[in-house]
């Protein structure tokens, strides 16, 4: 990567325009973000779908060959979907090369009986529907940094306040983070500024977002945002890879996810979709590679956060009020470990 303080970068196109009389008008400096990573980074990548050790593996090491710098890999099936083992297995090979593993935790209204999800109006989507899914969401929670996962996806407000909490207590690892889902991202300073007060330490954010709401976002927020620079069909399928270096500039500090359009689901993952996932992984390792390659062409390859660095730095919080009931929160919610949450030995 090259320096951070590196001449400005220039604009797909910049010379040949110019060429023509049709050179762009300079970036207004008003538009930059001022925010960074506490490492002093503006981005960092990731690569979304990996669903489990097998594609983790493949992930890892295609990034190896292709000399892909990887800070985050995130899965979208659920905890529930992998056995301890296999958690265990993610959660090591994640460590010994420093890269975050994110789970996301369930269940999902997209996955219930709720039949309002596959209307046209997609119903409340993937929001945990009554008690019991929110009870599921905190399980899964619990469960997954008892086996060293330091990272969770969430799609629900109610399970990112009660996760929060439940961080604040102590029964969640301080260093636990928490990661909005895209299916319920926001669209507008207001509402990210609610999500990042609830305890997000990242934000996914619609792909279809405009320059001017990215720095909109910014001048009010200071969560990371999340944001597909190639987004999944079911996402839109918009692909914005030539924009890469203005959305780092508007929107620092960022999370470069690596997409994939045209390329059917695979959420819940399991051995029938094998082939395709596998597959779609190795091929999103390359697109970050394509992506890589255009921020090093246009002079704007330089302010990445170093590699294993992970934690958003302060951010803005609503305050936690106490808990209703008499007794405190217990310090152990699991079923089969008696030890105490925080004493887990493995950190991602």
């Amino acid at each position: 990567m090259t320096d951070v303080s590196a001449p400005a970068p220039r604009r797909p196109g910049e010379r040949a325009l110019a060429a023509l009389g049709l050179a762009a008008p300079a970036a207004d400096p008003a538009d930059a973000s001022p925010r960074r990573f506490p490492d002093g980074g503006s981005w960092r990548t990731e690569v979304p779908s990996v669903e489990g050790p097998e594609a983790l593996g493949v992930v890892l090491e295609e990034s190896a060959r292709l000399d892909v710098p990887v800070h985050r890999i995130s899965q979208g099936s659920g905890v529930w979907m992998l056995t301890d083992s296999e958690i265990g297995e993610m959660v090591a090979a994640c460590a010994e090369r420093s890269v975050e593993l994110c789970l996301f935790t369930g269940p999902r209204g997209t996955w219930d009986i709720g039949a309002a999800t596959r209307t046209e109006s997609g119903g409340a989507g993937l929001r945990a529907r009554g008690h019991d899914a929110v009870a599921g969401s905190l399980e899964d929670a619990v469960r997954a940094t008892e086996l060293g996962v330091r990272c969770l996806l969430v799609a629900d407000e109610g399970v990112l306040w009660s996760l929060h909490r439940l961080r604040a207590a102590g029964v969640l690892p301080a260093d636990t983070t928490f990661k909005v889902s895209a299916l319920i991202g926001p669209v507008n300073p207001a509402s990210y500024a609610v999500f990042e007060q609830l305890g997000a330490d990242s934000v996914n954010i619609p792909s279809d977002l405009t320059l001017a709401h990215f720095t909109e976002i910014r001048r009010v927020c200071a969560a990371p945002m999340d944001l597909y620079i190639e987004a999944p069909d079911d996402l839109g399928g918009y692909v914005r890879m030539y924009e890469t270096a203005e959305l780092i500039r508007r929107g620092a500090p960022i999370y470069l996810k690596f997409g994939l359009s045209k390329s059917p689901g695979i959420y819940p993952y399991g051995a029938q979709l094998r082939d395709h996932t596998l597959n779609t992984a190795r091929e999103r390792v390359r697109r970050g590679r394509l992506a890589l390659d255009l921020l090093a062409r246009h002079g704007a390859d330089g302010g990445m956060s170093p590699l294993g660095s992970r934690l958003p730095g302060p951010l803005s919080r609503f305050a936690v009020p106490p808990s209703p009931t008499a007794a405190p929160i217990p310090k152990n919610l699991s079923a089969k470990n008696s030890s105490p949450l925080n004493s887990s030995p493995e950190k991602d």
